[in-house]
């Protein structure tokens, strides 16, 4: 089970995007990284091409680049604070992610 999920929401804890919170838009779990919504923004120059489905726009293009996975952290619905990730089973027999700070069930 994956200790981060997309949807969920991360803050950044190293690097130029330290301390900003975004959620989570993929998880490269090849890669071990996470592409997270207005973080570590990059910027691409893009020339125009004839595609096959159609023309692509030219410019200098914005978009989300990928984030080790060891450079985030979760950040507990509960508490709203960054945690560590820990596994619990519940009554059901379900395995849950549970928040190392105030214990309450993540999923």
């Amino acid at each position: 089970m994956e200790r981060i999920k997309k949807g969920d929401t991360v803050e950044v804890i190293a690097g130029k995007d330290i301390g900003e919170r975004g959620e989570v838009l993929r998880v490269l779990s090849g890669e071990r990284r996470v592409v997270v919504s207005q973080v570590n923004i990059a910027k691409k120059h893009q020339r125009p091409q004839q595609a096959g489905r159609g023309q692509i726009q030219p410019g200098i293009i914005e978009f989300e680049a990928p984030l080790d996975l060891s450079n985030v952290m979760l950040v507990c619905t509960q508490c709203d604070k960054r945690t560590r990730v820990g596994f619990r089973v519940n009554d059901e027999g379900r395995k849950v992610r549970v928040c190392r700070k105030c214990g309450a069930d993540i999923d």
